[in-house]
């Protein structure tokens, strides 16, 4: 047939069933193609969805890398050789150098945005927590990085060696004098006699020499009550450094009858003054100073840390979360790649450094200030941060955590500083600080993932119940009105603005778009569209 014709004169031609066979076929359902795995049955749905992103549920945040980059020079050569050597993510070894960095300058520097004679400060204690499923290597990067901690510990006890001998001893015969002059006092027939002998006793104590002690830098496994010891015996000061979970059993109780004792823990991050006055046990500290670098598996951080408790007591928001990738099942394994000697050698000469002249006694800590510039981009950080702690800002569902970010920048500004700058730094200028806001920044998706891990996102679980509605088999809705949605979820969505925050962070992870249908005369319709790929993928 030409071109421009119809049917008559398809009939004209070829009769009425040519007419009649031709109408069949052009109404006839195309037959579908062969199903292909993994591919969606409906081609035009898919092509629908090619417009959209990739939808990241909530509790499944995208989190960016933490390059080395961001650390001081000699830190940065050692944690990227850690990194190459074990073929473990970046996160890991950034947040476990800063831990020991912050073991090493805790409690002997303080930092003042403000300036020095200001009253805020910022004591330079860190909680790091990176989260890394068994097998990930987290061990050999905390042994890589701390090596030259145990080292110190070692060249330190040996030094100490002969004046702790010689103190013990002296000690050893004070006593036993003291125990020999309270006989004789209790046996003395005269009272000037017997307060002679008193005066004896009194002489004998203050000539004593108090107990010398090798230092320790770091511990593992320790009861909240050995810590307390630990942070008295040791210059109000101690580090906690670990890949398994001992420490977080004992915070949610594991020896006190599932009661923890959080006090310790939370006044040795914020320095405050710590008084335990109990039968068999003081401890009295001025400025506590307490470090963790922990590297758990994600599993045991979830089970042990959702507790109430962990987040109302602020336990939590002191920590500065990193849950990268896992690089399991991606190593080369026929690759092998020490760490050089010269860049494990410097690492372990600069920390040797920043550790010493440490006193054995705890003094008072040295302020530095930071420079007009400095403080002027962390200000300008703190504006940012403060800005969106507001009801339904970006940190709304964080916001205990994110309004202590501030003040975690400012401790991290000044460990960059004192490892580049050592004891003649004076005061934190602007290179180290635009590392440490740049760095805070890129925790915060950090901790977001790991809130939600722990099941302490309320927003995010509202969230994931809207996509289990609209997605369910058979009943899908690619598009619903909110109203509908607040009906159906009327048990968890009593109010309109919890709905809102939930649909919020829905949008935000490009699950779904929120548009307004025009109504003539009335209140515009709320539709939600659900990402077409929910339903395909």
């Amino acid at each position: 047939m030409a071109d421009h014709t119809d049917f008559n004169d398809l009939a004209a031609v070829a009769g009425a069933g040519a007419v009649k066979a031709s109408i069949a076929r052009a109404i006839a359902p195309a037959k579908a193609p062969a199903a292909i795995a993994g591919t969606p049955r409906d081609a035009d749905v898919r092509r629908i969805g090619e417009g959209w992103p990739d939808p990241i549920l909530p509790g499944q945040v995208a989190v960016p890398d933490l390059p080395v980059d961001l650390l001081p020079s000699w830190i940065k050569d050692m944690a990227g050789a850690v990194v190459d050597s074990t073929q473990t993510p970046p996160a890991l070894a950034v947040l476990i150098s800063l831990s020991v960095l912050a073991s090493c300058l805790h409690r002997q520097y303080e930092v003042a945005p403000w300036g020095e004679e200001d009253d805020y400060t910022e004591p330079l204690s860190l909680w790091t927590l990176p989260a890394l499923p068994s097998g990930a290597r987290k061990t050999a990067v905390i042994n890589a990085l701390s090596v030259p901690l145990v080292e110190w510990e070692k060249l330190e006890r040996d030094r100490l060696r002969p004046e702790i001998a010689r103190v013990n001893s002296a000690r050893a015969v004070s006593k036993k004098r003291i125990e020999k002059l309270i006989k004789d006092a209790v046996n003395a027939e005269k009272d000037e006699d017997r307060e002679s002998i008193r005066k004896l006793i009194e002489q004998e104590e203050q000539d004593m020499p108090s107990e010398i002690r090798a230092p320790r830098l770091f511990t593992g496994d320790c009861t909240a009550e050995r810590l307390q010891a630990l942070l008295v015996e040791h210059s109000e000061r101690m580090s906690v450094l670990s890949d398994e979970a001992g420490i977080f059993l004992i915070m949610a109780g594991l020896y006190s009858g599932g009661i923890a004792s959080l006090d310790v823990f939370l006044q040795g991050h914020a320095g405050t003054a710590m008084r335990v006055d109990r039968a068999g046990r003081t401890a009295h500290l001025d400025k506590p100073a307490l470090s963790f670098g922990l590297a758990l598996q994600p599993g045991v951080l979830a089970e042990v840390a959702s507790s109430r408790r962990f987040r109302d007591s602020g336990l939590m928001a002191r920590f500065l979360f990193a849950i990268p990738p896992s690089n399991v099942g991606n190593r080369d394994v026929r690759r092998r790649w020490s760490i050089p000697h010269y860049i494990r050698n410097e690492y372990a000469a600069r920390l040797h450094g920043l550790l010493s002249g440490r006193s054995l006694v705890a003094g008072k800590p040295r302020v530095i200030g930071m420079t007009d510039a400095a403080r002027a981009l962390w200000l300008d950080f703190s504006a940012e941060i403060e800005q969106e702690l507001v009801p339904r800002g970006k940190l709304d569902a964080i916001a205990d955590w994110a309004s202590k970010l501030p003040g975690a920048a400012a401790r991290i500004a000044a460990l960059f500083e004192l490892a580049e700058s050592g004891d003649a730094a004076n005061s934190v200028g602007k290179t180290s600080t635009g590392q440490a806001v740049k760095l805070c920044r890129l925790l915060i998706p950090h901790a977001h993932a790991a809130f939600g891990l722990l099941g302490a996102d309320p927003i995010d679980a509202d969230a994931l119940a809207i996509v289990k509605w609209a997605t369910v088999p058979g009943k899908g809705r690619p598009t619903f009105k909110k109203s509908e949605c607040q009906k159906a979820l009327e048990g968890r969505f009593r109010s309109i603005a919890k709905l809102d925050k939930a649909i919020e962070r829905l949008e935000q992870g490009d699950v779904a778009k929120v548009e307004k249908l025009p109504n003539k005369g009335a209140r515009a319709t709320t539709l939600v569209r659900m990402n077409p790929r929910l339903f395909f993928e």
